[in-house]
């Protein structure tokens, strides 16, 4: 078994989806039912013993300064990429604490702390199985290993979350491909996922962790946030 030790927060993006809200208030800051978001992903870090916490930053950087006071153990890494860039970026300028460490979004809420336990057996996603139809990402899985992942969508399959585990050995792996595509290749539209999954498969054998669907929700935009909390509803 694995145990992760540290978290990395994705919290650099604009949220354009979710304007007008996001204009003076980044993402991950927004409140749902009275909570930030982000505070929902944090705290379930440390219920499960994860301190050492990346939160990286971006539009609005300034906002995120008041995590540093409230929860000893947190760090911000500003992403000066962030404008001109897609997620590859933010997993970059983080690229140094990527050994035994947790990847997280700082725009989803966690209502089921347990789904961020630190311990795995292999590096990979937090999944749902659907049986339904979805347009998010669909993994298939034989023998506990991630075979194929499709970017469209489908049925009958494990569908990604933005909650992954990375082994010291896989998150050095992963260090040396983030390098490359950014550094090298100037590969800069792409999300971080992408180098694992599309760019060297052959060079990881994913896992998944299995929750169930109730366990988290990803808030993309105004739609999904006033289905979250309908104090939003004039916004749409």
């Amino acid at each position: 078994m694995y145990q992760a030790k540290r978290a990395i927060i994705m919290a650099a993006g604009k949220g354009e989806r979710m304007h007008p809200l996001t204009e003076k208030t980044p993402k991950p800051l927004i409140r749902v039912n009275g909570r930030r978001m982000i505070d929902s992903v944090i705290e379930g870090l440390r219920e499960n013993g994860i301190t050492e916490i990346y939160v990286v930053t971006g539009h609005l950087k300034e906002q995120f300064e008041v995590l540093k006071a409230k929860y000893p153990g947190v760090q911000l890494i500003e992403n000066p990429y962030y404008e001109t860039c897609n997620n590859i970026s933010s997993l970059y300028v983080a690229r140094e604490h990527l050994e035994d460490c947790m990847i997280l979004d700082g725009d989803q809420i966690i209502y089921e702390p347990t789904i961020l336990a630190p311990e795995f057996e292999r590096s990979g996603y937090n999944a749902v199985w659907t049986d339904e139809e979805t347009r998010e990402w669909l993994m298939r899985v034989e023998d506990g290993v991630v075979v194929s992942c499709s970017r469209t969508g489908g049925n009958h399959g494990w569908q990604l979350y933005s909650i992954s585990r990375w082994s010291a050995e896989d998150g050095c792996r992963l260090r040396r491909h983030l390098e490359l595509e950014f550094e090298e290749k100037k590969n800069r539209q792409i999300y971080w996922d992408d180098v694992a999954m599309f760019c060297y498969p052959e060079e990881y054998r994913l896992g998944i962790h299995p929750m169930q669907k109730g366990d988290i929700i990803e808030i993309d935009s105004l739609e999904e946030l006033t289905a979250a909390d309908p104090s939003y509803e004039a916004l749409r």
